[in-house]
């Protein structure tokens, strides 16, 4: 199965088969002073700084978050849609909790953009799937429901397969719904890692969905995180995961090498270009 996202030219082709597309992380106010600081002030040359070194490390699609208590996202969101787009042609994923900035930021992106993210809150599916229909968009899904996020991988799919099929319902394409079955930290629960991965299998087998997660979530409050979310990167992606959101410049070097151990790479093309762009 195949999603494409676009940005003013570029297209990206997610594809349940081929290499791994790398989403970036870090335009996300949280934990970062200087991008919530800039952002009050209007000033988007940090955020710029930000996209164009995801890029260069390697990131497919940037997520944008402009989240950050008092902040109006519905002015917010455009904004630094139209200054990453004014600089940069690569598809962008929309992250707000935020419907109505949301659509604000489809109105004026161009080409085909990712919602993050809806989830099977029947608030959510209302709210936000006729969004994605109406403006072309893709979306993510998250396994989470009314009930809350459970640990059981069967219900985080049937969760998954909720939204699909009220998805395809109102006239989105299958292929347009890309599902996150939710990473958590296994420091917070020693289980919580198997969960997701099992989760990865079922979606991948039982659904043939693209799949997309927070890598770095796993590895809260743990020393030496860029290893252990490596690790738990190269495990998820041999069981379906297809474009994860991470840390470009933290990540890249393990997906690559990951897709080449995979046989997604033919003669080491893509591995060797990333280390000799970064020379």
């Amino acid at each position: 199965m195949k999603t494409i996202l676009t940005g003013k030219t570029r297209e990206v082709i997610i594809d349940t088969g081929g290499p791994v597309v790398i989403i970036g992380e870090s335009i996300n106010p949280t934990r970062r002073k200087k991008l919530v600081a800039t952002l009050q002030e209007r000033n988007f040359e940090y955020l710029l700084e930000l996209a164009g070194s995801q890029i260069k490390s390697g990131a497919d699609v940037l997520d944008v978050n402009v989240g950050f208590p008092g902040v109006d996202d519905e002015k917010l969101l455009p904004e630094a849609v139209i200054a990453i787009q004014n600089s940069f042609d690569i598809p962008l994923c929309l992250d707000s909790p935020n419907p109505k900035a949301i659509e604000a930021a489809l109105k004026v992106a161009a080409g085909k953009c990712l919602i993050n993210s809806v989830n099977g809150k029947e608030s959510s599916v209302n709210a936000l799937l006729s969004v994605a229909r109406e403006y072309g968009a893709a979306i993510i899904g998250l396994c989470m429901d009314d009930e809350g996020i459970t640990n059981d991988p069967e219900k985080r799919l049937r969760i998954a397969g909720k939204i699909i099929e009220r998805a395809i319902r109102i006239g989105i394409k299958p292929e347009d719904v890309i599902i996150d079955p939710l990473a958590m930290a296994v420091s917070a629960d020693p289980q919580a890692c198997i969960v997701t991965l099992e989760t990865i299998k079922l979606v991948h087998h039982k659904l043939g969905h693209n799949i997309t997660l927070g890598s770095s979530n796993i590895s809260f409050g743990l020393p030496d995180r860029e290893s252990l979310n490596a690790s738990f990167m190269a495990v998820s992606i041999l069981y379906g995961l297809t474009c994860p959101i991470a840390n470009p410049d933290k990540i890249t070097p393990f997906v690559r090498a990951t897709d080449l151990i995979l046989g997604r790479d033919d003669f080491a093309v893509r591995f060797v270009e990333h280390f000799q762009s970064r020379t």
